[in-house]
């Protein structure tokens, strides 16, 4: 569905054939309360590894602060058999291809919602959603089919939408944290958040 995407799956396939390479499916149960959606998986991440946000440096601060607030359990030792599992929240990505330069186009984006709608629907139980980053937020409101200025993004914004609460952060990534756009702590927050909320 996107050339460009699974070109570039391609090349990686022939330089790296037991790496994954291929759509990363979503990670935790459909039952859950809590969804997180990222951006998209990284090349020596998700793709590497097939499970998101594993095997870069975005998990560990996600992983570490899911454990935290009971949403893990088990130890994160970057690797899909280090049989960490999720309790009661699931992870997803906007766009489940791995991207050049981390950078899915908007047309990209754009098809890929043909999966998170779904993956939003089919979630009987789901209460809260974590946006982390802007793509992944502007992606989410059109998959629940909201407008931009019903939910503008910010981080610790919170945002109700019907039966769902949609919480915005910063995106983990090494970058955000290595200029401190953000900290631990502004991250820690936003699930302490979503913690009090789901246990309120």
């Amino acid at each position: 569905m996107c050339p460009r995407l699974a070109e570039f799956r391609r090349e990686l396939r022939t330089r790296e054939p037991g790496w994954h390479n291929a759509p990363v499916q979503s990670f935790g149960d459909a039952d859950a309360r809590l969804l997180i959606v990222g951006l998209a998986p990284g090349v020596q991440g998700a793709n590497r590894t097939g499970r998101p946000f594993t095997g870069d440096y975005a998990g560990d601060l996600l992983y570490a602060t899911l454990i935290e607030y009971g949403f893990a359990t088990g130890r994160f030792e970057a690797r899909p058999d280090d049989g960490l599992k999720l309790v009661g929240c699931r992870i997803t990505n906007a766009v489940r291809c791995v991207p050049p330069q981390n950078k899915p186009l908007p047309v990209e984006i754009n098809t890929c919602r043909n999966f998170l709608a779904p993956t939003i629907e089919t979630m009987p139980k789901l209460r809260a959603v974590v946006m982390l980053g802007r793509i992944a937020h502007d992606s989410t409101l059109k998959a629940l089919g909201l407008r931009a200025s019903q939910a503008p993004f910010g981080h610790g914004a919170v945002h109700e939408a019907g039966t769902l609460r949609l919480y915005d952060s910063y995106h983990c990534s090494r970058y955000n944290t290595n200029t401190r756009v953000l900290t631990p702590k502004m991250f820690h927050d936003v699930f302490a958040r979503v913690r009090a909320d789901l246990d309120a």
